[in-house]
């Protein structure tokens, strides 16, 4: 057995999920008790520190869950720590490029154990009433565990993406600065809490796990349900290739938005060593997203919008054009994942096979024009580059941006230097179709959503699978 069929024989929790939640009256942040992290990453024998606050005053305990198959339960309890004595701690103003980064006093402190096996990790923030007159809240921090091993399986988490729709604490991302939403002018620290997810639904229940439980855990679930040999990684982990390396297959998954040129390079550099390339994703390696320190020099703790990627093609052009000037422009990414992100970037549509008789889809029983309903979205990718080497497009169709402005999409694959290939699903709703688990919500956007576990999509994603770690 591999370290993560190990992992999952273990028992899982039926309790791990957010029960009581409460957000203030902007609809962004859990005032009532709500944290984060010191790092997005840590691996065994590190320290990861905790920042707590809780308004008003209470104590409150810690229960860090990794999220996982387990039998299908979804997550499986590490430790408790506390109970601790909480207070408010200071919302901080706003600082230059509107700012908002936290400099709290540290509640708790973990060392990671050397059994803890890659993955990502919730802890549990919940206060302990007085009596039991007065009701419990809850909210989630969340991190990474990662390691050097060579696994089968590098699993990128888009946390990059995550902190840039980050509201907290009253609607300041990347997204709210008054001269517009796609410009360079905001910066945003990974020091404070991740407020409510706030963009295409409204659901308190993920408040504190960033876009961890929407977009990307159905993903994980299904993989190490499947057995397979998988480790993960932050975006910020991926600025140096030595990882991705040493494993045979790397995955891109969900709303993977925002990169620093160095993960660009490192991924590179991968394609070229011959690692498979799986991009289960959408909107990705949209945004040069560059890493700076936070205020304490602690490195890769606030990023910006730095400049588009897409070199002299269309998209990035208009970009500048509309919302620049931009200190950064990237490479043309199609040349990196097969297709580009195009305009419009968002809609719905269903995910239509066109090239029925390549391997990808065997044991599918697709046909030319069956297609998966409501795949697409709510962003996806378009117009490969006609030069990439053994280029195949295996599935086409037509987005409609707000249910009317039509756009066309493709998934591709094409060509490695090594005998390995590269593949874009070209949707950011693909481990939609992996499975649901417990503390899933379901998506929907543009007047389309995806319906759920799909046997195809599964079987597409295992053929993959096959094929990149043979």
């Amino acid at each position: 057995m591999n370290v993560i069929q190990q992992e999952n024989a273990r028992p899982g929790s039926d309790d791990w999920q957010l029960t009581r939640m409460r957000l203030d009256g902007s609809g962004y942040r859990s005032p009532f008790i709500e944290g984060y992290c010191s790092r997005q990453s840590v691996k065994a024998g590190e320290v990861l520190d905790l920042f707590v606050s809780t308004q008003p005053a209470a104590r409150f305990k810690v229960e860090i869950f990794r999220t996982g198959w387990y039998g299908g339960k979804g997550a499986r309890l590490m430790t408790e720590m506390g109970p601790f004595e909480g207070r408010p701690q200071p919302v901080p103003g706003v600082g230059p490029k509107r700012l908002r980064e936290c400099r709290w006093e540290k509640s708790a402190s973990l060392t990671i154990p050397a059994g803890w096996v890659s993955g990502v990790y919730l802890g549990r923030l919940t206060t302990l009433p007085a009596s039991a007159d007065e009701p419990y809240w809850q909210s989630y921090v969340v991190f990474i565990v990662t390691d050097d091993r060579p696994a089968d399986i590098l699993f990128q988490c888009s946390d990059n993406t995550w902190q840039a729709y980050n509201k907290w604490p009253d609607n300041y991302s990347l997204y709210t600065d008054p001269k517009g939403n796609q410009g360079p002018w905001s910066d945003v620290s990974f020091d404070r809490p991740y407020a409510k997810y706030a963009q295409i639904y409204e659901n308190p229940q993920s408040v504190g796990s960033g876009e961890w439980l929407c977009f990307e855990f159905p993903a994980a679930f299904w993989l190490e349900q499947q057995g397979y040999d998988v480790t993960y990684c932050s975006n910020a982990d991926m600025i140096t290739p030595d990882h991705g390396l040493k494993c045979r297959a790397f995955i891109s998954i969900g709303h993977d938005e925002y990169w620093d040129i160095r993960q660009h390079d490192s991924v590179a550099k991968m394609r070229d060593a011959g690692v498979n390339l799986l991009f289960l994703s959408g909107n990705s390696v949209c945004w040069v997203t560059p890493f700076s320190p936070n205020a304490e020099g602690v490195p890769n703790r606030r990023i910006f919008r730095g400049g588009p990627y897409g070199g002299d093609y269309k998209f990035a052009v208009d970009r500048e054009k509309e919302h620049g000037p931009y200190p950064h422009r990237g490479p043309d990414e199609g040349y990196l994942m097969g297709v580009r992100n195009i305009d419009p970037v968002n809609g719905g549509g269903d995910w239509t096979c066109v090239k029925p008789e390549h391997w990808v889809f065997a044991g599918t029983g697709m046909k030319a024009g069956d297609s998966v309903p409501g795949m697409i979205g709510w962003e996806y990718h378009g117009d490969p580059p006609a030069d990439l080497p053994g280029l195949e497009i295996l599935a086409a169709g037509t987005a409609f941006q707000g249910g009317r402005n039509p756009q066309h999409w493709q998934a591709v694959i094409f060509d490695g230097p090594k005998g390995n290939f590269i593949f874009n699903a070209s949707t950011i709703w693909w481990a939609q179709g992996l499975s649901k688990p417990p503390g899933h919500m379901p998506v929907w956007s543009h007047y389309s959503r995806p319906h759920g576990t799909d046997r195809r999509v599964q079987q597409i994603t295992a053929n993959l699978l096959r094929r990149a770690l043979k």
